[in-house]
């Protein structure tokens, strides 16, 4: 059996726009052979994401999930057509999608959307953790890479891993929805509430507090 190396899925997956988990299993299922892994994924549909990721989409769905009355997401999905919009899959994926949201926190949609100055302040806290930790200078750079897509993946949505399934992230997901429902749907922007966010809360010292009453 074919060694499958996590550049071979990368490629297939840059490739087909498949899924990374569909993509493992395509290579492993034709030993390797990535022209064969392809056709298997075409054959299985899964690779018609690629295909439609330059379409349109101007109708879709704002839906919202609150949880425990103390955390609220709205987000907004976009799909080409407003028959889409009304099909009952979709409308789960989004709900699940403001689950993921409310769950895991993410503070932006995709790396890009990263702001450049917060991304060069992040390299330079990961950069100086690793000189502190005694790492060579000349690794560095290779290990705030490493840091730095793990920041993504804790504050991207498309890179989290979904709550419900963590051997797959949002974007394979969006991918398997896109080539089961047909369309391309894009997730375009959310917002996250939680009750006392933002609101500096005093801290109490219930030891000292007694104290001070049986002091007056």
């Amino acid at each position: 059996m074919a060694n499958i190396t996590a550049a071979m899925v990368k490629e297939l997956r840059e490739i087909t726009a498949a899924g990374m988990l569909d993509c493992k299993n395509a290579l492993v299922e034709n030993d390797g052979n990535m022209d064969a892994a392809i056709d298997y994924l075409r054959k299985k549909g899964l690779s018609k994401a690629a295909k439609k990721s330059d379409r349109i989409a101007a109708e879709g769905l704002v839906s919202a999930y609150i949880h425990g009355g103390r955390i609220g997401v709205l987000i907004e999905v976009n799909s080409e057509t407003d028959f889409v919009a009304k099909n009952e899959e979709f409308q789960a994926f989004v709900k699940d999608l403001a689950m993921q949201v409310a769950a895991q926190n993410p503070k932006y949609i995709r790396p890009e959307d990263v702001p450049a100055e917060v991304l060069e302040k992040e390299k330079e806290i990961l950069k100086a953790q690793a000189l502190n930790e005694g790492k060579p200078e000349k690794i560095v750079d290779k290990m705030v890479e490493g840091r730095i897509k793990k920041y993504y993946d804790e504050n991207c949505l498309i890179c989290q891993s979904f709550i419900k399934n963590p051997d797959i992230t949002i974007q394979d997901l969006l991918n398997e929805k896109i080539a089961k429902i047909g369309e391309n749907l894009i997730i375009r922007r959310f917002s996250r509430y939680e009750v006392g966010e933002g609101i500096e809360k005093k801290v109490e010292n219930f030891a000292e507090e007694v104290a001070k009453q049986i002091n007056m």
